[in-house]
């Protein structure tokens, strides 16, 4: 039986720890579906527009090889997420592990048998990092 991942992310300024997360996913199953996260949710979950519009990030990733289907995340609610796509695993960064949250989140989906698969989080690189220097020069 096919197994459908997924993963989401805002995938600002793309670099190498957002291609090991696809990279990584994409082993764990045989159709990775990914979310990106729009202008909209960004700028109310974080109050930060993101450098790279909406569009262009969703081109970008839909043309890594490991990425199977892109799909817009407009808010976070990962059950909502499930009943639109009806993936078999989910992949997240570990820096979540352990959280009150993703706690909820392992019980829930746990009784929809979807595994939750955490990431190393990628720490030399990442896009508050890339944000801070562009923002110094």
């Amino acid at each position: 039986m096919k197994k459908i991942g997924y993963t989401t992310g805002v995938f600002d300024l793309f670099h190498i720890g957002h291609l090991n997360v696809l990279k990584r996913a994409k082993l764990e199953c045989d159709y990775l579906i990914v979310g990106v996260s729009t202008d909209e949710l960004c700028m109310s979950a974080k109050n930060k527009k993101p450098i790279i519009p909406f569009q262009e990030r969703m081109e970008i990733v839909e043309a890594i090889k490991f990425v199977d289907e892109v799909v817009p995340q407009v808010n976070y609610d990962k059950v909502e997420a499930w009943n639109n796509w009806k993936f078999d695993k989910m992949f997240v960064g570990d820096d979540w592990k352990g959280t009150d949250k993703w706690n909820q989140l392992e019980a829930e989906f746990g009784e929809f048998g979807v595994e939750i698969h955490y990431f190393p989080y990628t720490s030399h690189t990442s896009s508050t990092k890339l944000r801070e220097i562009l923002n110094k020069i």
